[in-house]
């Protein structure tokens, strides 16, 4: 799955705006409330209870589901699902006499015994009434369906239970600890077809226990079984699930759909979708078939959106070492998802975000998000984490998937920009956060789907493959997803797996990096004297509450234009490191590969940075250059890199130096602004362009003008939308005009940039404009745009600010999007002076249930 809080959309469009409201999310200490002590002492030690909540074992499989069939319709008017759930089970090891299913909300109606000789694959309801057996009896608490069988069953026996029952998804219980408070398993979007412009659908999402919402199952990731699921829906609707389509029926304007998963899988990966969907084919060498789901007006748009997926399942088969295992694969588009996207066995499900018109893909595709949930298929479903405490070995490898993809589509600069990104999330949040990668302690399996699992995951997997090597770490994948193929798996089967290959005992690696928080924060002293390089190296983590790592690193030391590298392993508090230098060295470049998670503490003069930046070869190392020159204009050196490096051959560090030119008038600056210029027009990056327009804009002359004017048609939609903005904002004759020609564009960005021209002017005719256009926006855009609209509610008298309210609460209280609701809540923010708006704020948040949400709202002291 992709990130709940920050990822997904998060790689492309949702990043911007995170990147403004983690200032919020971020949690306080007592949050994470750290004990010295180590978790192996309180599981070893009986009735000891950690802070970060209990322990977390595997869930004891009592039974083992092989098999569920499950015949679903759907009541929109309730939003119900009448249904009924065949299941095939046996005991794992013992006797057992009774089957505990997870069943969350549901009316029972019936649960009988079936003949166990039978193939209910395919059989009709009439085949299966013949088959029951008897009546079963059983206890309900509304979360778990107790059978009792009526006699012992071992483990060579096999058994079949039929359940009818109703799933209620609005209606399951939330009374107790650990209870998610709005995670329904199934969700009706728009289902009695009121919502204007959004389409009616179903979809399921079932990570990490919204499964059992609406099918009764052992709702754990270590349960595997195949599965047939039949929907019934109208014939204008199509359905998506796990595995292939074998069959349809249809009779009087209803069809149902037979899905057959053949391979087993987790219950968490089930899943469904409904809707009026276009779909769009392509087909892989070997026959398997690949088809894009999307809303019909994004028809046209499928193959750009998901085109590179063929080459995808091509590179990561290659690089896995394991040909895709599934029958086939699928991409469905959703509104209003409740993750960036989720990689259901065969089928991923992908939040609104992703879809995108062709033109809008020139400022930048979803192939991270898109790599991410594909690697899943591998990394999850093909092998699965035994319990949610070893989310890593889900989630750290589709991260890391990301980086690989774009290594080798984009090239190595492009994938280490990404990787800096990763290492910068997980530090940021490591900041109040600070756990072990594998937990066995935590009070909600909701708090693994963070920046540990995730970002920092990703980059412990490049230290490894840095470390092994390209060839075994790659040969370790492979041993490790052949010998734990459609199973499950731990942190120390990844392990024994790196080790049989590399023939290397690596637990002081998995130990430092898996099982132990933090990470390490490095001092050097670089010294020189008598023909030597003397460095003095301090790890200055808390070693008590971490470790004392160790980390084998690379030197580099460039004496008279000439590099020397050195293999060194730092494994001590303080230590001394020497290396033969004719002369003071030009630089010397600590951890050289650029590839360790963690922080660098290095002091390194101007002349240094900038020999830096001209000699390395890799992107980091550069940018680290051009950073730490950065507000260093006056200084002839440091400007005269940052001039340079506006022509770099890779884009980010081209924005980077022309970022540092933004309000320059310092010498030399009619030469600095004609190459801004160029870049403006004809630099063959979005965002470079983007960055010069923006940068040329703070000048505060007219002499880009025409650029600006050039830069409206541009092809880029965020090159247009920033040259709009900035045009506009001088004021210019035209500006009526211009602002009519594109505030009806197809691109969110655009009308928000039209939106903040129309709200400096605060006229109250725009009113009912900027509710209109807010109302069709994608969530990511929609809040971008409520920021302008709170810019011209500010400037509006107070008969359009009252008016405003009841909107603004709507979006507050409903809006399916949480960061949206905050967008809102803010904007009301800016009204307290308007009776009774103070109250309403105390009142959203009080009844605010998403729990991110809420840890953003507690950030406030206001109340």
């Amino acid at each position: 799955m992709t990130l709940k809080m920050s990822y997904s959309f998060i790689k492309n469009s949702i990043r911007a705006i995170f990147g403004i409201i983690m200032l919020c999310v971020a949690p306080g200490p007592e949050a994470y409330a750290h004990t010295s002590l180590p978790d192996t002492l309180y599981r070893r030690v009986p009735g000891m209870i950690s802070p970060k909540g209990p322990y977390r074992p595997e869930r004891t499989i009592k039974n083992n589901i092989l098999y569920t069939r499950l015949d679903v319709s759907f009541d929109w008017q309730r939003q119900q699902v009448p249904a009924t759930a065949i299941i095939r089970f046996s005991p794992h090891f013992y006797p057992q006499n009774t089957l505990e299913l997870d069943a969350k909300g549901f009316d029972i109606k019936e649960v009988v015994l079936l003949d166990s000789l039978a193939d209910y694959g395919s059989a009709s309801t009439a085949d299966v009434n013949k088959r029951v057996l008897k009546k079963l009896e059983y206890t309900y608490d509304k979360r778990k369906l107790n059978i009792k069988l009526g006699k012992n069953y071992t483990k060579h026996d096999e058994g079949f239970v039929r359940i009818t029952y109703v799933a209620r998804p609005n209606d399951i219980l939330r009374d107790q600890p650990g209870d998610h408070p709005s995670d329904k398993g199934l969700y009706f979007i728009n289902a009695d077809g009121m919502d204007e412009g959004k389409p009616k659908q179903v979809w399921t999402h079932g990570e990490t226990e919204g499964s059992s919402c609406w099918f009764p199952t052992i709702d754990a990731p270590n349960q595997k079984f195949t599965q047939d699921i039949f929907i019934t829906v109208d014939s204008t609707y199509k359905t998506l699930s796990n595995g292939l389509l074998v069959d349809q029926e249809n009779k009087k304007g209803l069809r149902t759909d037979h899905w057959k998963q053949s391979l087993p899988h987790a219950p968490y990966l089930v899943m469904m979708a409904v809707g009026e969907f276009a779909v769009a084919k392509d087909m892989m060498p070997n026959g398997m078939e690949l088809s894009y789901y999307v809303e019909p007006q994004y028809g046209g748009d499928a193959h750009a959106i998901f085109g590179r997926t063929p080459e995808m399942i091509g590179f990561f088969s290659n690089m896995f070492g394991i040909e895709f295992p599934w029958e086939k694969y699928a991409q469905v588009v959703v509104r209003d998802f409740v993750a960036g996207a989720m990689e259901n066995t065969t089928a991923t499900t992908h939040e609104e975000s992703v879809q995108n018109d062709t033109r809008s893909l020139i400022d930048g595709n979803s192939d991270a998000v898109i790599a991410h949930e594909l690697a899943h298929q591998w990394f999850g479903n093909y092998v699965t984490c035994e319990e949610w405490g070893q989310l890593p070995l889900n989630e750290s490898f589709a991260n890391y998937a990301e980086y690989l993809w774009s290594e080798y589509n984009n090239g190595k600069n492009e994938a280490d920009w990404g990787n800096l990104q990763e290492m910068k999330q997980y530090l940021g949040e490591a900041e109040t956060k600070k756990e072990p990668m594998i937990r066995y302690f935590y009070k909600d399996a909701e708090n693994m789907f963070d920046s540990h699992s995730y970002a920092k995951g990703g980059r412990i997997l490049h230290m490894l493959r840095k470390y092994t090597g390209d060839d075994a770490f790659f040969a370790s994948l492979k041993h490790y997803l052949t010998h734990h193929a459609f199973g499950t798996a731990e942190i120390d089967h990844l392990r024994m797996s790196f080790e049989k290959v590399t023939g290397e005992d690596l637990n002081w690696f998995f130990d430092q990096w898996f099982h132990r928080p933090g990470h390490p924060q490095i001092k050097v002293d670089q010294q020189f004297a008598s023909n030597k390089v003397i460095l003095k190296v301090k790890q200055t983590q808390d070693t008590l509450a971490s470790t004392i790592y160790r980390l084998p690193l690379k030197v580099d030391v460039w004496v008279a234009g000439k590099k020397n590298r050195y293999d060194i392993v730092l494994d001590k508090t303080n230590q001394t490191f020497e290396f033969p230098a004719a002369k003071k060295p030009d630089l010397v470049l600590f951890d050289a590969e650029s590839q360790l998670l963690g922080l660098i503490e290095h002091e390194k003069q101007r002349n240094e940075m900038a020999f830096q930046y001209t000699n390395s070869d890799d992107f980091l190392p550069k940018y680290e250059a051009l950073a730490q020159l950065e507000g260093k204009l006056a200084d002839t050196t440091a400007r005269g890199v940052l001039i340079r490096a506006m022509n770099d051959p890779f884009w980010k560090l081209r924005q980077m130096a022309i970022s540092n030119f933004s309000e320059y008038e310092g010498e030399g600056f009619v030469n600095v602004e004609k190459i801004i210029q160029d870049r403006a027009r004809l630099d063959p990056h979005p965002q470079v362009r983007s960055e010069a327009i923006i940068t040329l804009a703070s000048y505060g002359d007219n002499n880009s003008d025409s650029i600006y004017r050039q830069a409206l048609e541009d092809s880029s939609y965020q090159v247009v939308s920033v040259a709009i903005e900035k045009y506009l904002m001088g004021q210019p004759s035209d500006a009526k005009e211009i602002s009519a020609r594109f505030e009806d564009s197809p691109n969110d960005a655009i009308v928000t940039s039209v939106g903040n021209y129309y709200a400096g002017l605060a006229e109250p005719e725009r009113y009912n404009w900027f509710l209109d256009k807010m109302k069709r926006m994608k969530p990511t855009d929609k809040y971008n745009f409520l920021q302008v609209f709170g810019k011209y509610l500010i400037k509006s008298k107070q008969d359009v600010q009252r008016q405003s309210i009841p909107v603004l609460e709507g979006i507050a209280r409903n809006n399916p999007a949480y960061f949206v609701r905050f967008g809102a809540f803010q904007v009301l923010g800016l009204l307290t002076d308007i009776q009774g708006v103070t109250s309403l704020r105390k009142d959203i948040r009080a009844k605010e249930t998403e729990p991110k949400l809420k840890e953003m709202y507690s950030q406030f002291g206001e109340f």
